[in-house]
């Protein structure tokens, strides 16, 4: 039986589309990243964290047969890494931060299961438009950006933001579907 422990409606949709069979886990992490972790080892641990959160949230008789998809994407640029924004403000200054530059978006997937765990991460690198700060006024009013790594959702408005893409969609959504793909088949859990 696979899960996904995520309550994010993005990440579900995306699992869905590869016509994978779930049950959703909600799992609570902390996550904060360690003094001197760097950005893809912070994105691994907490995407691991998840799933294995998750794989501890069941009986101990449903681990046996169980497969738990975790999953954490983070904006990172120049070394700092983009959580999601606190308010309004902290994201009107992420994306100041961000106008006119390429960031990379880092997304590592992690299945874990009774005695073995394997992850894969993707990193995509995304170019914003330079942004004035009327743009960034409207795109922020719209509340789009909160929750969002980085404040921006390039599946919705913030698409407008974006000048050039190299890598997944699906990743910077916040699940990279091949990697997601190829760990389900590694696993054996099949899809539709």
């Amino acid at each position: 039986m696979l899960y996904l422990a995520s309550q994010s409606p993005r990440r579900r949709a995306l699992l869905e589309q590869l016509g994978a069979t779930f049950s959703v886990l909600d799992v609570e992490v902390p996550e904060q990243r360690a003094a001197g972790e760097l950005p893809q080892d912070y994105v691994h641990r907490v995407a691991r964290d998840k799933a294995r959160a998750g794989l501890a949230l069941l009986d101990a008789g449903d681990r046996d047969h169980a497969i738990v998809l975790g999953a954490d994407t983070e904006v990172v640029l120049a070394g700092d890494v983009f959580g999601k924004p606190r308010d309004a403000e902290d994201a009107t200054a992420m994306l100041r931060r961000l106008s006119g530059r390429t960031h990379e978006v880092i997304s590592a997937v992690w299945l874990v299961g009774a005695g073995h765990e394997h992850g894969d991460v993707c990193i995509s690198l995304v170019r914003f438009a330079v942004l004035d700060e009327a743009t960034i006024a409207a795109y922020v009013a719209t509340g789009e950006s909160l929750g969002k790594a980085g404040a921006y959702a390039i599946q919705g408005r913030g698409a407008a933001l974006i000048e050039h893409l190299q890598g997944s969609y699906s990743s910077v959504m916040g699940l990279p579907l091949f990697e997601t793909e190829r760990l389900l088949r590694h696993f054996k859990v099949t899809t539709g």
